[in-house]
């Protein structure tokens, strides 16, 4: 994508953004609300110098845990609040590091049993992280483990702190209820775009990451970004990843070693939820298996991350290349982990200009958590949820499918497998193996997405993203239902109505959705979700047993 790199040099599109430019983005046509609403989310432009100052206090914050012999941290966060903390701890963090940090970033009644069955009160702390400050999630699980804490000491307060944006309901909330400490973010950071601000700073000063070990590199990485020229390298990564989309290669293939895999689900949901809207944008694909580059279609571009420890994808890469596909390789290292975030979100802001797009909102986010709360009410008032169309009865399960109106869009269709079954030890490597499975048989990109979590990721982008994707949706009934205290549902009706809502959303967007519910709570779900995904055929029906795959 030469050609497009050098019209972005060209045009100064780095000064233009530097500059706050809003009409690099959408032109000179907009509304000035979207004008003014691109102008407030610019703010991570200069958080690897403005958050500096907030070293003292983060450092502040994890001594005086220290003092207290708290040493069990449970980070309660959806989304751009909870995924970058998750990176960091897993790329970052030392397994000798001074705490534990564990990311409840669920409705799955299995996961918060296992994490309440682990909670000592005494020595843990709950990092509640919301941007808006109302996150469903968020305010449940906080209810949840308020609930436990204020049962078992005398100053639940002290064990809850909050990262928040100034004036929302969690600032109020964390001053009535004696939170420990409460961190303002700017507000002009959006969430996705936040991990160099106090939601990506907190939890890596917890695990022992010292704050100008990220925000250092990040500076160089943004001093870098500045330039009007070829070498600018969030330029050239924008340039590529959105021109490609523009000519057809729009699934974007994030090749990287094990040290940085986890990178990879911090990269998805930045680039989809920024791109994925009016119809168009990019699709990124993480954390499959690497394969020969026959296997790949001509829908994909490849961006392979390199370190000390990636020959596997340096040669993969080359046989990409090799073959046709574009490759473009990025040369990094752990350390450089600051410095990754800062070029993610500047290409991904650059990209979102090619694609002549807004990269900060999330215009269909909104509808996934209206029809949430409509299946809320719905089981509240009748005692069930709304289902239309109805389920299917089969044996063991139940199934019903929405088809898209009108013609197949063009462009390779991708298959998107929503999980929102139980959690189990294990699933991931059947999911990595279906994957390859998928590939092997037909040049079909497959994302991976566990529910609720995927709706403040991937979620904007199937909406609001081209109508090419087949979701497979799979839930399953529940072995106890945990209520949330104070409201009227238990976490399991919350993770289904989620479900249910989802599937309302994606058919209210036209798209082709099937759904699976497995009505026994002890079934191996893995083997299930093994069967049912191995039955898709070229139709795009799905069942178990019918038949091979056929892409």
């Amino acid at each position: 994508m030469d050609t497009v790199l050098t019209q972005l040099v060209t045009s100064t599109l780095a000064s233009r953004i530097w500059q706050r430019d809003p009409e690099a983005f959408v032109g000179d046509g907009a509304a000035p609300a979207v004008y003014a609403s691109i102008q407030n989310r610019l703010g991570w432009l200069d958080a690897p110098s403005g958050m500096a100052a907030h070293g003292a206090a983060v450092a502040a914050f994890v001594a005086d845990l220290a003092r207290d012999g708290i040493t069990d941290i449970y980070l309660l966060g959806m989304g751009g609040s909870s995924l970058c903390a998750e990176v960091l701890r897993d790329v970052l963090g030392a397994s000798g590091g001074p705490n534990r940090l564990v990311v409840v970033d669920t409705t799955d009644e299995r996961v918060i049993r296992h994490v309440t069955e682990q909670l000592v009160p005494a020595k843990s702390c709950f990092l509640v992280s919301s941007k808006s400050g109302s996150t469903i999630e968020v305010t449940s699980l906080e209810r949840h483990f308020w609930s436990l804490v204020s049962a078992a000491l005398p100053t639940p307060g002290r064990h809850f702190a909050a990262i928040t944006d100034a004036n929302t309901e969690l600032v109020t909330h964390a001053a009535n209820s004696g939170y420990r400490h409460t961190f303002i973010n700017p507000s002009d950071i959006g969430g996705r775009y936040s991990a160099l601000s106090l939601f990506g700073l907190v939890p890596a000063a917890v695990v022992g990451i010292a704050v100008d070990d990220l925000l250092g590199p990040a500076q160089q990485m943004a001093d870098a970004c500045r330039l009007d020229d070829a070498t600018n390298p969030g330029l050239s990564l924008g340039a590529f990843i959105g021109g490609h989309a523009k000519a057809g290669r729009d699934k974007m293939t994030v090749l990287a070693p094990p040290s940085l895999e986890p990178l990879g689900a911090w990269i998805e949901q930045l680039v989809a939820e920024s791109t994925g809207k009016l119809g168009k944008g990019i699709l990124p694909v993480v954390s499959e298996p690497l394969g020969p580059a026959a296997e790949y279609g001509d829908d994909r571009s490849f961006v392979a991350v390199l370190t000390s420890d990636a020959a596997e994808v340096r040669k993969v890469a080359a046989a990409l290349e090799a073959a046709g596909h574009p490759v473009f390789r990025i040369e990094t290292s752990a350390a450089q982990l600051g410095a990754e975030f800062f070029r993610w979100e500047f290409a991904t802001a650059v990209a979102g200009a090619v694609l002549d797009l807004n990269p900060f909102d999330e215009p269909d986010v909104r509808s996934a958590k209206v029809r949430t709360q409509a299946q809320l009410d719905a089981q509240r008032t009748t005692g069930a949820f709304r289902v239309e169309p109805p389920f299917d009865q089969g044996p063991g399960y139940s199934r019903r499918e929405r088809a898209a109106d009108g013609p197949p869009a063009s462009g390779r269709p991708y298959l998107a497998i929503l999980d929102y079954l139980p959690a189990q030890d294990g699933r991931a490597g059947v999911i990595k193996r279906l994957r390859a499975a998928l590939r092997q048989r037909g040049p079909m990109a497959t994302t991976y997405g566990v529910g609720p979590r995927y709706l403040h990721s991937t979620g904007q982008y199937h909406k609001g993203g081209p109508n090419t994707g087949i979701f497979l949706l799979m839930t399953a009934a529940d072995e106890q239902a945990t209520p949330v205290p104070g409201m009227s549902y238990s976490f399991s009706t919350l993770k289904h109505a989620q479900a249910f809502g989802d599937f309302d959303a994606l058919a209210g967007a036209n798209r082709h959705v099937i759904h699976y519910h497995l009505e026994h709570s002890t079934a191996d779900f893995a083997a299930e979700l093994e069967k049912v995904v191995l039955g898709l055929n070229r139709s795009g029906s799905l069942g178990p047993g019918n038949g091979a795959l056929d892409l």
